[in-house]
C-alpha cells in the first residue's frame, strides 16, 4: 500500500514540476510585452489574455503538487500541538465533509465546462482572440488530480491513526532551515560569533 501512496505522490509531483515551467513562459511574456509596449510601442492585444491563461495554468496544476507535499496553509494554530492520531482524525473528517465534496464537483461541472467550450471552439474576446477551449481542460485535469492526491490523504490518515504516526510521503525541495544546517555541519552559534570576531575589518 505504501508504494502505491508514494507513486501517486511521484505522479501529483511530476504533473506539478511539469506545468512549473509555465511561470517561465509567464515570465518571458510579461518581459517581452513591457518591451515591446514601452520601447517599441507595439503593444498586443492578445498578451494580458495569454497572461491570465498562463497564471491559471499553473495555479490549477500546483494544487495536487502542494497537497503531496503537505504544504497547503493550516487554519488552526492549536493543529501543530495534537498528537498525530488527533491531527489525522481532524483531517479525515475535514476531508470526508469539504474536501471530497468540494472537489468531486469542481472536476465534474470542470468537464461539462471544457465540453462546452470545446464544443462552439470558444475564444478570448480581443482583436487577436486566443483559443480558449484548451485550458478550460485544465480544470477537470486538475480536479481529478486533487482528488486522486485526496484520496491518498484519506489512507494516510487512516494509517496514521491505526499506527500512531503519519506515513512516509515523496520529499522535494524544501526552505533551508538554517538550525538544520547547523547540526549538519556541526557548527554552533559560539563557533560563529568566534569566526564573526576574528574576520578582518575589510569583511564586516
Amino acid at each position: 500500500m505504501q508504494k502505491l501512496l508514494l507513486a501517486v505522490d511521484r505522479l501529483s509531483s511530476w504533473v506539478g514540476q511539469a506545468f512549473a515551467w509555465s511561470i517561465v513562459l509567464l515570465t518571458a511574456l510579461i518581459t517581452w510585452e513591457v518591451f515591446s509596449r514601452y520601447v517599441l510601442n507595439e503593444p498586443h492585444d492578445w498578451a494580458l489574455n495569454a497572461q491570465i491563461m498562463l497564471y491559471g495554468l499553473l495555479f490549477m496544476s500546483a494544487g495536487a503538487y502542494t497537497l503531496a507535499k503537505n504544504g497547503h496553509v493550516r487554519g488552526d494554530v492549536l493543529y501543530g500541538f495534537f498528537q498525530p492520531r488527533t491531527q489525522a482524525t481532524v483531517d479525515l473528517v475535514l476531508y470526508l465533509l469539504f474536501f471530497l465534496p468540494g472537489i468531486f464537483a469542481l472536476t465534474w461541472a470542470g468537464w461539462d465546462y471544457a465540453l462546452e467550450s470545446l464544443a462552439i471552439r470558444e475564444k478570448t474576446f480581443s482583436a487577436t482572440p486566443l483559443p480558449l477551449y484548451p485550458f478550460k481542460f485544465v480544470i477537470p485535469f486538475s480536479g481529478a488530480m486533487l482528488l486522486l492526491q485526496g484520496l491518498v490523504e484519506i489512507i494516510r490518515c487512516i494509517a496514521c491513526i491505526r499506527d500512531g504516526e503519519w506515513p512516509s510521503r515523496e520529499q522535494d525541495v524544501e526552505e533551508v532551515d538554517v538550525e538544520k544546517l547547523k547540526k549538519m555541519v556541526k557548527v554552533s552559534d559560539e563557533d560563529i560569533a568566534a569566526l564573526t570576531a576574528t574576520a578582518p575589518r575589510s569583511a564586516k
